[in-house]
Formats: C-alpha cells, structure tokens, sequence
C-alpha cells in the first residue's frame, strides 16, 4: 500500500516519522517544503505539489492546520479510489461535508483525529479515534498503529471529530486551572516545586498535569500545543456547543484567556502561556 502524509508540523512531523521507523513507505508533502527535510532524510519521498502527492498513493493521511488547508490540498485534484483520512481538528460539520465532496468524486474518507501533544506524538503514544465505513476502516486502523497506544472506534463521520473536541474541552479546562493553581500558589508564597510534588502525589495527577505544570513553575513555554492552536480549538468546541445548544460556561472562560494571550503576543508560545493572561488580569486588578 502506498501511503502519503500531507502536513508537516509540530505533530505531522514526529507521526511521519514513526510511520517511516515502523516500515511504512511514505511520499510526504508540505506546504514551506524545507520542513520535509527530516522526512527525505529518513527515507521519505517528497512530493513537490499535492496533486503529485496524491497520484502517488493509495491512502492520503492529512495533518494539515486548518479546513482552508485541506480543502486547498486536494481541490482539483483526481481522488478515485483513494482513501482520504483527515487527522487534523475542524469543525464536525466541515467533515461531514468534506466526506460527502470526497465520496461524490469517487472517493473513501475517513476521520481519524488524535489526542496528544508533541511529545506523545514523537513517543508514538497519541490515541486515535476513527469515524468512517467500517470497510475504509479495517485498512486505516492498522495503518495507524505505529503513532498511538489505542485506537477507538467513534461510528459514523462526523463521529470522530465530535470526540475530539469533547476531549479536547477537558484538557482545555483542565490545563487553564492547573495555570491559575500555579499562579495562586505563586501569589501566596508557596515552594512552587513543593506545589507540584504534593500535587503529583495526589489523585488530581495525571500525565497531563505532569508535564504541564513543571512547564508553568519553569515557565517553560517551549510549545507542546500553541496558544494559537488552542485557541482554535477553543473556538471550534465553543461552537459545536452553541449548535447544540449546550451550556459550556468553564470552556467560555479559558476562551476569553487564551485570546487574551495571543493578543499579548504569546500564540506560537505552549498553551501553558495562559498563565501570562491570569498574571495581567492580577496585575491590572480585574477579576
């Protein structure tokens, strides 16, 4: 099976990469093409434009940053009897319409959004969640084997997506109080480092608060998952809840948060950064 992987970012790059060490021929392609170059050098052939990608292929895996850089990628662009397996995070109902102009031009779709950050994604321990024809399926699931610890089966497009971002609320939230957790133990003199060792010895740990809040009393805001891309995210589930009429008053606060972040300047920055909007809010006095 020929296999192609469109979109080589923060995590496009570590997934192409662990499908290449697992045996996986890959044709790649990226939009700034100087990021394929780790992907040549481990063995990868890159494409110059997407329609040579997608020539070149049986199964399409797209990582790419935005609904604009999908539809972009494979407009006009000939899809029969490829499988096309959007990884990236859109909103439920891009999908749904994406998989009906996919399936119109005769061809095979497929969800398959991941959970994780840069460093799951480069260990290789994301978990998946698939949505699509259980046939199409069959051929991405173990495809896919090489980037996650499990995968998980979310029925019918848009299935998948609907997940993710329901996933993604939680971690949303829960890294946004974890930064005003740290920003109150700061403010009340606590030992920062003792704050996190108490916190890693009791039930609220979790790999996520590991990582995440070492990042904040290091004030290390190396990007894992960008304020920006958060934000994204944010306004996607904000969305999908207002379309359901869904009351998400936590999500809406961290939204206001992580805009202001990136209106301070801090979106290519880790979403840890949020921590630098609850310090302007304490600096200014509003609450």
């Amino acid at each position: 099976m020929r296999v192609g992987f469109a979109g080589l970012g923060v995590m496009g790059t570590p997934m192409a990469l662990n499908l290449l060490r697992a045996g996986t021929p890959l044709v790649v392609w990226n939009r700034t093409h100087e990021r394929t170059a780790p992907l040549r050098a481990a063995g990868a052939t890159v494409a110059p434009t997407p329609a040579d990608l997608v020539a070149k292929v049986d199964v399409l895996l797209m990582m790419l940053a935005d609904a604009a850089a999908i539809d972009a990628t494979i407009a006009d662009v000939p899809i029969e009897d490829k499988i096309i397996v959007h990884m990236g995070t859109t909103a439920p109902q891009h999908s749904a319409a994406l998989a009906a102009r996919v399936q119109a031009r005769g061809g095979r779709y497929v969800e398959a959004p991941v959970s994780g950050s840069r460093k799951p994604a480069e260990a290789g321990e994301l978990v998946v969640m698939l949505a699509g024809d259980p046939d199409d399926l069959a051929v991405v699931g173990p495809l896919l084997a090489p980037l996650g610890r499990e995968t998980f089966t979310c029925g019918p497009v848009p299935g998948a997506l609907t997940m993710k971002l329901a996933v993604n609320l939680f971690l949303i939230t829960l890294v946004t109080g974890l930064a005003e957790a740290v920003h109150f133990a700061a403010g009340h003199g606590l030992d920062l480092d003792q704050f996190v060792d108490v916190l890693d010895a009791g039930p609220m740990a979790s790999a996520v608060s590991r990582v995440k809040a070492r990042k904040l009393v290091d004030r290390d805001f190396a990007v894992q998952a960008s304020i920006a891309n958060v934000l994204d995210n944010n306004r996607l589930v904000a969305a999908a809840a207002r379309e359901a009429g869904l009351a998400s008053p936590l999500l809406d606060t961290a939204h206001a948060l992580y805009a202001e972040t990136q209106a301070l300047g801090h979106g290519p920055a880790d979403m840890a950064a949020v921590l630098h909007a609850i310090e302007r809010r304490t600096s200014t006095g509003a609450r």
